[in-house]
């Protein structure tokens, strides 16, 4: 393979690429701003120039010159040039701010050019603790400042649609957000407007940037420009644990980081996965934290909202579970775990084999395009069409109900339906139903188990392409065990971050279980115990021995310190 240099050191590659494409995948650190590894390559910012040479051939002779030393003589460029823009050669010699005080002068310069109009307002920015501006200016720039002239203004807290306000004296005109609209979302619905320093993204007059993408500028934009209006001063980058996690809002599994405080969700932010959904994600997923954090179903609760122990509890649903043995109907979620999933059928097969195994599909005509989005609202449909699960509409469910000799309902992890469902319900039908959130007329349930959403537990979805994926918990729960704890993410931005805070509150951490677990309970206190482990990791491992579909499926990494490195390097560079 083909071999150059960095810095004196070599380096090999086996195909065509960018000399910056290849220091980030190496864990090179060169600084810069415009740069993304999904779009064009503008080489406008300037930030990642390097200085290259080849070695010297003597004409005469072709052979190469040595210096007096006996190293190769190196013919360096007569000025830095763009690592983005630098295609790798054989014996190519790159020197960085490491090796050369030309590269160390100019990146101070460029910064400094950035920072003539750039307000001064680090303290009340949302983009502090995750901005690149900030942190290669505190590693490459100068010291001061020799600008005291006042800075240009420019229109600040703009909304440039829905979700995405605009600070445009922070702008440094790297036009990823532009790029973005253009190649990857393509909305085309900004532009730079004006010229020289006054210039600034915009949308056209009159026009507003709903792009379903729009928020994806926010994470790309390398300074405070665009930020997002839901979180707008909402919380400091360095007060929220990250976990690697999906999104659950359709059929695509998109990677994401959960950000969360006083354990409520505060946002999600895309995770690269370049076979998923690459680096981006859409606003819609995002948004929807809030089912998380409002009406968090907490605590078992019996007909008419009667809190009750948890023992006394799962013997009371266990006996019911066996007075209408033969008479149940299951009903299962495509919302819900591989695990769960796996569970129920299980379940269904100890206490009604000969009833149908249901879910109800969630799919939403016209929602998905041909980029990230999909129909099917929900993250594991795969795998409830593959474990037998057969789909049926509420009006049918209803039907079924009514004409049938079903007297008891098991319900697990479809909220949005049962809600829909309840009032038409036959009086003589009993609901068992696990729950993530109270739901309108939760109280006339005769049993709510609170179930744990894949924020709060192990859990394994599979995509609409088979791709199967397991997250780790994100958030506390109440029944935590000490192998739950050393899974628990304690990630931050800032190394020192702690898993609990002065402003913890009790009320936040929700008293639940994974729904696979609570089958196995009732199945064990009804005298018909499912056979499957509890514990997550040997549970996973039978699954993933049995199940087709999970067998190139890998169990999340314990590694958190790695974890929190690499992510470091990611929200420092944002790629």
């Amino acid at each position: 393979m083909p071999t150059f240099y960095i810095d004196g050191q070599p380096y090999t590659y086996d195909k065509p690429t960018k000399l910056l494409a290849f220091c980030l995948e190496h864990g090179i650190e060169i600084p810069y701003f415009c740069y993304h590894p999904a779009m064009s390559i503008p080489a406008n910012c300037r930030m990642c120039l390097v200085e290259t040479g080849m070695p010297v051939k003597n004409r005469q002779t072709g052979e190469y010159e040595r210096e007096a030393d006996g190293s190769l003589k190196i013919g360096w460029g007569p000025k830095p040039v763009p690592a983005c823009t630098t295609d790798l050669a054989p014996d190519l010699h790159v020197r960085t701010h490491r090796t050369s005080p030309t590269v160390r002068q100019t990146q101070q310069a460029v910064l400094e050019f950035l920072l003539i109009n750039h307000p001064l307002d680090c303290p009340i920015c949302d983009q502090a603790g995750e901005c690149p501006l900030q942190i290669w200016t505190y590693k490459y720039g100068p010291e001061g400042s020799r600008f005291e002239e006042e800075k240009v203004h420019k229109p600040k807290r703009i909304r440039l649609g829905p979700r995405v306000m605009l600070d445009a004296e922070r702008c440094i005109n790297c036009t990823r957000c532009v790029r973005f609209t253009e190649e990857v979302s393509k909305s085309r619905q900004l532009t730079i407007i004006n010229r020289g320093n006054k210039n600034y993204p915009a949308t056209a007059e009159g026009k507003e940037f709903d792009d379903p993408y729009s928020l994806n500028t926010v994470d790309i934009c390398p300074v405070g420009a665009l930020t997002s209006a839901d979180h707008r001063f909402r919380a400091r980058v360095w007060e929220m644990n990250y976990t690697p996690t999906i999104c659950t809002g359709c059929a695509r599994g998109c990677n994401a980081d959960v950000w969360v405080r006083d354990n409520l969700v505060m946002r999600f932010t895309p995770r690269k996965n370049l076979s998923i959904n690459q680096y981006w994600m859409c606003d819609e997923g995002r948004l929807d934290y809030e089912k998380y954090n409002a009406r968090r179903a907490s605590g078992l609760r019996q007909k008419g909202d009667i809190p009750i122990r948890w023992e006394e509890g799962l013997k009371s649903i266990a006996q019911t579970v066996k007075a209408h043995e033969g008479r149940i109907l299951f009903v299962g979620s495509a919302h819900a775990s591989v695990e769960t999933l796996y569970a129920l059928k299980v379940m269904k097969q100890k206490f009604s084999p000969d009833s149908p195994l249901l879910y109800v599909p969630h799919i939403q005509e016209g929602w998905g395009d041909s980029f990230l989005r999909r129909d099917d609202r929900t993250p594991n449909a795969f795998t409830a069409q593959a474990l037998g699960y057969q789909a049926t509409s509420p009006q049918d469910l209803l039907s079924f109900l009514q004409t049938a000799q079903y007297t008891l309902l098991y319900w697990v992890e479809d909220d949005g339906a049962l809600e829909a469902l309840l009032s038409s319900l036959p009086e003589k039908v009993e609901v068992i139903a696990h729950l993530h959130r109270w739901i309108e007329g939760y109280e006339k349930i005769a049993w709510v188990l609170p179930a744990a959403t894949h924020l709060e537990s192990f859990a394994t979805f599979v995509n609409f392409e088979g791709i199967a994926q397991t997250v780790l918990p994100a958030r506390q729960w109440a029944q935590m065990t000490p192998q739950d704890w050393f899974y628990h993410s304690k990630s931050r931005l800032e190394a020192t971050g702690q898993p609990v805070d002065r402003w913890r509150h009790p009320q936040n951490i929700p008293d639940c279980l994974p729904s696979y677990l609570l089958l196995m309970r009732v199945a064990e206190k009804a005298g018909r115990p499912l056979g499957l482990p509890h514990e997550h990791k040997v549970l996973w491992q039978q699954l993933k021995n049995e199940l087709p579909f999970m067998q190139k499926a890998t169990y999340p990494p314990l590694k958190r310190k790695e974890i929190f490195r690499q992510n470091q390097l990611q929200f420092a560079v944002k790629t």
